[in-house]
C-alpha cells in the first residue's frame, strides 16, 4: 500500500498533481492523445465559446458575473442583465479568454507551469485572486466544467476520428478535466493553505474572469 502525505497534498501544488494523475490514470500517453488531437480540434474551440456563452448568458445566476469589472478590461459595463448580450464589449473580451483557456488545455505541455495555471483557474473565479466582486459560488463553477465536458465530447464525436483514437482522446480529457474540478474546488474548501511558489503563467483564462 503507497503512503501519501496527505498534508503535502494541501500545501503543496506539484504533489497534489502529481496524486491525481497518478490515482486517475492521467498519463504522458494522455497528454500526447490531447496534443495529437490538437490540429482536429482547436477550429471547434470558437464554437464552444460560444455554445458555452449562450448557456452562461441564459440564466441570471450565471450572466450576473459578468456585470462586474474583470481583471484586465478597460471598457465599458454593462449596466444591467438587460445590457448584457453576447456582443456586449466585456463578453467579447471574455469569451477570448475562454478561447486561450481551451487552447492551452490542448496545447501546452503539461508542467509545473501548466499546474499552476490550472490551480489559478479555480482561484480567480473567487476573492482570494484580490477582486472583492468576483465571487462565482461553486455549483455555478461546476455546472461550467461540466457544460465544458459535454461539448468537448460532442465535439469530439462529430470529428468522425477512428474508433480506438476517439476512446483514448475522450479518456483523457475525461481524467483531465477531473484534475482541473480539484483545483476549481480546493479554492472553496475553507481556507486553503499557502501552496509552495510555482512560476507564475500569464493571466489565466476562463469563462467568468
Amino acid at each position: 500500500m503507497k503512503r501519501i502525505d496527505e498534508q503535502q497534498l494541501e500545501t503543496d501544488l506539484a504533489n497534489r498533481y502529481e496524486y491525481l494523475a497518478e490515482f486517475i490514470g492521467f498519463t504522458p500517453d494522455d497528454v500526447e492523445a490531447i496534443h495529437r488531437l490538437a490540429p482536429r480540434l482547436t477550429p471547434h474551440i470558437p464554437k464552444i465559446v460560444e455554445q458555452t456563452y449562450a448557456k452562461l448568458l441564459s440564466y441570471d445566476a450565471t450572466a450576473r458575473h459578468f456585470l462586474p469589472r474583470q481583471s484586465g478590461y478597460e471598457g465599458d459595463l454593462p449596466a444591467s442583465l438587460a445590457e448584457l448580450g453576447p456582443e456586449a464589449r466585456q463578453i467579447q473580451f471574455r469569451k477570448e479568454h475562454l478561447r486561450r483557456y481551451l487552447t492551452s488545455l490542448v496545447g501546452n505541455a503539461y508542467d509545473a507551469r501548466m499546474v499552476n495555471y490550472l490551480d489559478v483557474v479555480g482561484k480567480i473565479h473567487t476573492p482570494r485572486a484580490g477582486n472583492k466582486a468576483i465571487d462565482v459560488p461553486l455549483v455555478q463553477m461546476n455546472a461550467l466544467l461540466g457544460l465544458l465536458a459535454d461539448l468537448l465530447i460532442e465535439t469530439i464525436h462529430q470529428l468522425e476520428l477512428e474508433p480506438t483514437v476517439e476512446r483514448q482522446s475522450l479518456r483523457a480529457f475525461n481524467k483531465l478535466l477531473w484534475i482541473q474540478n480539484d483545483f476549481v474546488n480546493r479554492h472553496y474548501a475553507g481556507s486553503t493553505p499557502q501552496m509552495d511558489p510555482t512560476p507564475t503563467p500569464p493571466p489565466a483564462a476562463s469563462a467568468w474572469r
